[in-house]
């Protein structure tokens, strides 16, 4: 399987790129960047590591180098401007997205390709990707609450003393403010999370709250996220290349579940080599559902102004 990575000399871009260089699952990686100078480094660096880790091609240039690929993921994004709002980020990042889809129109892919869209806000983003034409919908997903699912498993293990990935705990919805908490279906090794020593929902929603606001005191301490979205990247391509079948909290085109449609979020979706297999509906509370519903009106309210 070839990856390409567009945005690849960024933060985001290189930490997927050696995320997959770890797996070794995919067997070629291009690095497309602005910087054409830190994708060519970035692939170097990869490259002079190959020998200890994947027998992989590594590669950088235009859009070229783009040709065949098996999945584009797309991390090249704008910070945000002191005093700039959010709306007015979410439209910079919406032009130079365009730009980005028009600079692929010209660049032939695999039947059956996909695009992993990574760059914020990430919901409309894809959705703007899945309604463009490039590709079929089903074709085009987000890493949507990938990343928001990892943290918040992490963190919650982390906060209860036991083994991160014995907890299984879900955020659907919006990859952003409105992000809901699947609580009603949280367990640890099968057991409901209830039944840790010392849990209380008190301490659940603590955890909750640093959940969201995670990214910012990464950007705080270090000056932007890497790690863990590289390896949610990974797990998301990975996921495609193997076609095994896993279910995800990507971010997809909804077209009814639970009520929600003509927007993209995130619910449990079944991922292949072609993108979205299957797009299943939880179970939820009330107020879960109620908060899904909450959190694709809002989406929709952004995607409306950006038009």
């Amino acid at each position: 399987m070839k990856v390409s990575i567009i945005g690849g000399g960024g933060r985001v871009g290189s930490d997927a790129a050696f995320a997959l260089q770890l797996g070794g699952i995919v067997n070629e990686i291009a690095l497309v960047d602005a910087n054409a100078d830190m994708a060519a480094g970035e692939a170097l660096d990869l490259l002079h590591g190959s020998a200890l880790t994947c027998s992989q091609k590594i590669v950088s240039g235009d859009y070229d180098v783009v040709a065949g690929s098996d999945c584009v993921v797309i991390t090249a994004g704008l910070r945000r401007k002191p005093d700039e709002s959010r709306l007015e980020l979410i439209n910079r990042n919406v032009v130079l997205f365009r730009q980005i889809l028009d600079s692929m129109r010209g660049v032939k892919l695999a039947d059956g390709a996909t695009i992993l869209v990574v760059s914020n806000p990430v919901d409309i983003l894809t959705h703007l990707a899945a309604k463009s034409g490039l590709l079929p919908e089903s074709q085009v997903i987000g890493l949507g609450t990938v990343l928001d699912t990892c943290r918040f498993r992490s963190l919650l293990a982390d906060r209860f003393n036991v083994g991160a990935k014995d907890v299984n705990a879900l955020i659907l919805g919006e990859h952003g403010d409105s992000m809901v908490p699947i609580w009603s279906a949280a367990t640890v090794n099968g057991m409901p999370l209830t039944s840790l020593p010392g849990y209380t929902q008190e301490l659940g929603n603590e955890v909750f709250d640093f959940t969201k606001k995670s990214g910012a005191e990464v950007i705080r301490l270090k000056g932007g996220a890497g790690r863990a979205v590289g390896v949610s990247i990974a797990v998301v391509v990975e996921a495609m290349a193997l076609d095994n079948g896993q279910i995800l909290p990507v971010s997809a085109v909804q077209n009814g579940k639970l009520g929600i449609s003509d927007i993209s979020l995130s619910l449990p979706t079944r991922v292949g080599r072609h993108g979205v297999v299957e797009i299943y509906e939880p179970a939820v509370s009330a107020a879960e559902k109620e908060g899904l519903a909450k959190s694709a009106q809002s989406l929709k309210d952004v995607f409306a102004q950006i038009q």
